[in-house]
């Protein structure tokens, strides 16, 4: 039994903890607000086992300039950041060549493919079965331009194991009725699912993680060498936070906080039986049993500016778009920190400088997705087993050093 330090409490930290606690470690969470508002609770609730592809991929450069023209478009910069943000959009745009496109996809791959042998025992354990609902999802596009342009992704997707059902506009209104009739194009993907409430996951991995006996302590943890003196190991699963943490043992982690915006209608008027992932303007639609969020967004601003609910806004304007009927009343929104590497790889893995911490953040949109996965693969490493799957690919160390 090994005395271990998780560093965050969200959705990776809780993974880690339960698989550790059933190992027989003696676990302690460290969190500077165990029970507060978290990117765990408010995210769209999707598992994305075939979303395998990076943000950056051939020819997203040229659509940039007219996604940031648009004050309430997919995508935006806050200007004074951009400056901090340099070297994280060098390695952006490095990882968008077609043959590093590949590398990373074939990483992910191998990591989504596990997700369900994880994710499924884990549910279970916490009592949370019947919270998992494999439907699938729906990508639908409004042109049929937009539908031709992610060909090459879905190519990608099926080379490696994952189904894309290609759709008529008919047919995906067929899926789901409540879309708008200018939907042209659909695409079905049988790996997905969603779950009930991401807030209830959450709550039932901290419970279950509890029952094995780990704990849990408020603390902001600032200096990572001052906190290996009290465990035999540390797992850092800060999130967006984590790269300052991983700075002051001298590792480099290029992270960003790519701030997502959703809202969550209780009464929404409509209805749908899985997610709904509106292609061309990146937004999303999931029915939770809170109701229906929708959310997407992808804005760069750090971790301390207040949130532009006007994004917010803008989301539900394109959403009444396409699902007509849509009410808005006694909806709640909310923003929450992505914590996004540049070439959409998480960050798992030991630090090259202290062995005894193990890294476990960096997972962008699929930290829900990817969170059981994870936490196996720590545990294995803390214990000195070789894990299911090649770290190389998430190694901190691809980032270079700070020194």
């Amino acid at each position: 039994m090994r005395r271990v330090g998780i560093v965050g409490a969200g959705i990776i930290g809780l993974a880690c903890a339960c698989f550790l606690a059933e190992e027989g470690h003696q676990v302690t969470m460290l969190d500077r607000d165990p029970e507060g508002d978290k990117c765990s609770w408010g995210n769209a609730g999707g598992i994305a086992a075939s979303e395998i592809l990076p943000a950056s991929v051939p020819g997203v450069l040229w659509r940039v300039p007219r996604w940031l023209a648009d004050p309430l478009g997919p995508l935006a910069l806050w200007p004074p950041h951009a400056v901090r943000m340099l070297p994280w959009l060098r390695h952006f745009l490095a990882s968008g060549r077609r043959g590093r496109v590949e590398a990373i996809a074939g990483a992910l791959a191998a990591l989504n493919a596990r997700v369900y042998d994880d994710l499924v025992p884990l549910l279970d354990a916490a009592g949370l079965n019947g919270a998992l609902h494999r439907a699938g999802a729906l990508t639908v596009y409004a042109t049929e331009a937009g539908f031709r342009r992610d060909t090459a992704e879905r190519t990608v997707k099926r080379r490696h194991g994952f189904a894309c059902v290609e759709l008529t506009g008919e047919e995906a209104r067929g899926m789901e009725p409540a879309l708008a009739p200018t939907i042209r194009r659909g695409v079905f993907e049988p790996a997905w699912s969603h779950v009930s409430d991401p807030k209830r996951i959450w709550a039932g991995l901290l419970a279950l993680a509890r029952a094995r006996g780990a704990m849990v302590e408020r603390r902001d943890v600032t200096d990572l060498p001052a906190e290996c003196r009290g465990f035999d190991a540390l797992v850092v699963a800060s999130g967006a936070w984590s790269a300052r943490l991983a700075a002051t043992l001298g590792d480099r982690a290029l992270l960003e906080s790519e701030r997502g915006y959703n809202t969550t209608l209780p009464a929404p008027g409509v209805s749908l039986s899985r997610e709904v992932i509106f292609a061309e303007h990146k937004f999303v639609a999931t029915p939770l049993e809170i109701g229906l969020r929708v959310g997407g967004a992808a804005e760069f601003a750090g971790l301390v500016r207040a949130p532009n609910h006007a994004r917010s806004r803008a989301l539900l304007a394109l959403a009444r778009r396409f699902l007509p009927g849509l009410c808005e009343q006694g909806s709640t929104a909310w923003m929450g920190h992505r914590p996004a590497t540049p070439d959409s790889l998480p960050v798992i893995g030991p630090s090259p400088r202290r062995p005894s911490v193990f890294y476990a953040f960096g997972h962008g949109h699929l930290g829900l997705t990817q969170a059981a996965t994870t936490g196996r693969l720590i545990a294995a490493l803390v214990a000195g087993r070789t894990p299911a799957v090649d770290l190389a690919p998430f190694s901190i160390a691809r980032f270079g050093s700070n020194a």
